[in-house]
């Protein structure tokens, strides 16, 4: 994949370069990393330095290059829902329908709660469990959901023991815990650990390069956000999504929006999906793969600002200033 193109072959105009320099300057430092794919050929590759993190270990100041590895945090969600369509098309997990408590019958007290008993697969997958869940403290402390849940010795029945606070299915909610589970039914399900399956049968058959998978206290790998990517790797994966290479039927599933989450944008299985079937995978911190079919486009960002106000503007300005007014879109 990795012949970078002139942008002008891919229909950018000639100032796409020139765009990104000026929101540099614009928004010092800037993006960590930046990688814009079109047609499947790479046109724009750029790289920063900044502080970085491993979870909450400071790295310090970090310059960046192509194989430096990056914290996606939630990004890894996204990959999360990627994985399970592959373990679907294998029959080794249950189909979105099928009733959660069902796969986990190690818990029969809470498989009696009636409250849990009407959970489903595709509940954790949209994160609409109607259980109690809440990540506004800080990601360095227990009391945030996320936390305590990877400080727990059973992270499953962390999640599963939140009060239940409305009917499932009815609301999207942010949860750690959702992707918690769906990264368990693919271990349970594969009889492997969740970063052993997706090396074989996800990152390496796709060239997505190297990658690391942060476990909790418990050595369970995080499906929350536990993964450390580079940007081309995570451009890789946006462009199997967007060409679905892999898993075909799953990605149309998984990119049908099935539940609002603000304003325009809806959730999907694991994903983000807006009106025009464009898709985002979002990470703590303005991590992002912007997958966007209309154009054959997929874009790749990776920053610093974790737990900021405005951690989204940044790759937001990289698509609506430099990347799709150099494509005239």
């Amino acid at each position: 994949m990795w012949r970078q193109a002139d942008p002008e072959e891919a229909g950018f105009a000639p100032e796409l370069a020139d765009r990104f320099d000026a929101l540099v300057r614009k928004h010092p430092p800037g993006p960590h990393g930046v990688v814009v794919v079109r047609h499947g050929v790479p046109v724009l590759e750029r790289y920063g330095s900044g502080p970085d993190f491993a979870w909450d270990t400071p790295l310090g100041t970090v310059d960046f290059g192509p194989d430096t590895l990056h914290d996606v945090r939630s990004v890894t969600k996204s990959v999360v829902g990627l994985l399970y369509g592959l373990a679907l098309a294998d029959g080794l997990v249950p189909d979105p329908a099928e009733p959660l408590l069902a796969q986990f019958p190690e818990y029969p007290d809470l498989a009696a709660d009636p409250g849990l008993a009407r959970l489903t697969v595709g509940h954790a997958l949209t994160m609409t469990l109607g259980l109690r869940w809440d990540e506004s403290a800080p990601y360095t402390s227990p009391e945030n959901d996320e936390i305590g849940m990877e400080l727990a010795p059973d992270r499953v029945r962390f999640v599963l023991e939140r009060p239940v606070v409305e009917e499932p299915g009815r609301r999207w909610h942010y949860s750690g815990g959702a992707a918690a589970l769906v990264g368990a039914l693919i271990a349970r399900g594969t009889g492997r650990p969740l970063a052993d399956f997706a090396r074989t049968e996800l990152f390496e058959p796709l060239g997505v390069g190297p990658f690391e998978w942060a476990a909790g206290a418990d050595g369970v790998a995080s499906a929350a956000s536990g993964l450390r990517l580079t940007p081309r790797g995570m451009a890789r994966i946006g462009q199997a999504v967007l060409g679905r290479e892999v898993a075909p039927g799953w990605i149309g599933e998984m990119l049908r929006p099935r539940v609002p989450a603000w304003d325009e944008v809806s959730y999907g299985y694991l994903w983000y999906v807006a009106p025009d079937g464009a898709a985002t995978a979002m990470g703590n911190g303005g991590q992002r793969i912007f997958v966007v079919p209309r154009l054959d486009l997929v874009v790749a960002v990776t920053a610093g600002d974790y737990d900021g106000a405005e951690q989204g503007a940044l790759p937001l300005a990289v698509m609506e200033d430099v990347v799709l007014p150099a494509l005239g879109a």
